[in-house]
């Protein structure tokens, strides 16, 4: 693979900034959807507990994305797992089916890659 992309240059491209933003977006848009669940937690009778869970979560998909910005393998790995955990969880707790942790992982799988794997013999 070091071969292939023996010619990439370390510095961060446009496609590489736009598919974390991209990323950012939808995981910003998923944790708006978690506090507008807290707000409403009484009316829903949704328990405590499950927010700490959930805005865990939520923070350990920034955390991908800034490990990722910043060339760590770990973050590649982090993000699409604490994005899966999102959606698991909304899905087995409040029965939600949420477009935004679809629309994330398909960014990551999809368009992410693309910018990623080149610059991956960067990573450590």
């Amino acid at each position: 693979m070091d071969e292939n992309f023996k010619n990439e240059d370390p510095k961060k491209d446009m496609g590489f900034i736009l598919s974390l933003g991209a990323l950012l977006l939808f995981s910003l848009m998923g944790m708006g959807i978690d506090t507008d669940e807290f707000l409403q937690r009484a009316e829903l009778h949704i328990p405590m507990n499950y927010f700490f869970v959930i805005f865990g979560v939520d923070l350990l998909m920034i955390v991908g994305i800034i490990l990722i910005f910043f060339y760590r393998k770990v973050g590649i790995f982090l993000f699409p797992v604490a994005v899966l955990a999102h959606y698991m969880l909304h899905n087995y707790y409040l029965n939600t089916f949420l477009y935004t942790d679809v629309t994330n992982l398909f960014l990551f799988i999809s368009v992410g890659l693309l910018a990623f794997i080149p610059k991956w013999q960067f990573f450590k």
